[in-house]
């Protein structure tokens, strides 16, 4: 396990803790759009806008098996404009696209269980909507700079360690498919019609926020409604490594993203190098929490065949193209992140 010291208060409000310089004062009074606004990431990213003094527009379907929820928001919905619609509508879509002068495509359905027990809907928001939604930046606003959400997941069980850009491409599961169509579209569209965007790829988001009902977003959700639960955490095999970010970290990587209308669309990898393994994170996670149980349990059938084994990232290219580095440590981010459920639990359970 390669975890870093815990040098910050976890009582301390969110804040860009890197990189320094005049990248986010290029936020004050700009439009914004971010589809998937009232997500994990999504609202995080919002909230951190609105305060440097952009103009958020936020788009999210709250389908109750995805992400969003009203309460991510909490305090803001007079001075963030929401709109409750989905994606895969493309009349809503278009008039809200007019006049942003950057779109975070965040918008998607995340699970991977999912995606292979209704890969039909998966296809149509991670793939379908999304090549429509570049269809209607094109003829509507072809000026916007476009940041779109991938995911690790397309890599598929690596070949080697840690996973850079070059690693082969080879999803298990329909939704790892699926989010490659979507960042190719992007990628493609920049390179056929001169769309501005950028993809990145993003590791294991964990932080306050995300999705706790159940593992749709992330394993980790779970852990904690089982803690908060007083439940025994379950781990399904337990020697799999993996890297986490901050999602305070991933909107520091949009930001810098999105304000650099001059950097290619990459694909960038989002990672940590911090490193641990899902036993040791459960027991650090219950350490945190001050009580808890840990169960270690094979993988179950229907599971087993689409885990991708240890994987961690190489984040470098990213880091030198824009100065990105990950400044909160994973327990740190543990810590922040328990606290929060632990007082705002009745909002996600």
């Amino acid at each position: 396990m390669m975890v870093g010291p815990d040098s910050s208060d976890p009582s301390a409000p969110d804040q860009a803790l890197t990189p320094s310089g005049e990248i986010w004062h290029c936020w004050n009074g700009r439009s914004v759009l971010i589809t998937g606004g009232l997500g994990f990431i999504g609202s995080t990213l919002a909230i951190r806008l609105y305060g440097l003094g952009a103009r958020v527009t936020v788009i999210d379907s709250l389908i109750p098996d995805y992400g969003g929820n009203q309460y991510n928001l909490e305090g803001l919905q007079e001075k963030i404009r929401i709109n409750l619609s989905d994606i895969r509508d493309r009349f809503s879509l278009e008039a809200l696209l007019h006049g942003q002068e950057v779109i975070f495509n965040l918008a998607g359905q995340t699970s991977h269980l999912d995606s292979m027990r209704d890969p039909q809907t998966d296809l149509a928001i991670n793939a379908t909507a999304q090549l429509s939604l570049l269809e209607l930046c094109r003829s509507v606003n072809p000026g916007a700079r476009i940041v779109f959400a991938s995911t690790r997941q397309l890599y598929g069980r690596p070949h080697y360690l840690p996973v850079d850009e070059r690693h082969p491409v080879d999803p298990v599961d329909v939704n790892g498919i699926n989010k490659l169509s979507g960042e190719m579209y992007h990628r493609l569209y920049h390179q056929v019609y001169g769309l501005s965007t950028c993809v990145l790829r993003l590791t294991n988001t964990i932080g306050p926020r995300m999705r706790i009902r159940d593992a749709r977003q992330t394993f980790l959700g779970v852990w904690i409604r089982q803690l908060i639960r007083q439940e025994p955490i379950e781990v399904w095999g337990g020697d799999q490594l993996r890297d986490f970010n901050d999602v305070e970290d991933v909107v520091d990587a949009m930001l810098l993203a999105g304000g650099r209308a001059d950097l290619p669309p990459g694909p960038y990898n989002l990672g940590s190098a911090e490193t641990i393994s899902l036993r040791q994170l459960a027991e650090l996670l219950i350490e945190l929490h001050g009580s808890g149980e840990l169960i270690v349990t094979p993988f179950p059938e229907e599971r087993r065949k689409i885990d991708i084994g240890d994987y961690y990232s190489c984040y470098s290219r990213f880091q030198q193209a824009c100065g990105w580095q990950p400044s909160r440590s994973l327990r740190h981010t543990l810590k922040r992140t328990l606290a929060y459920y632990q007082q705002h639990g009745e909002h996600y359970l």
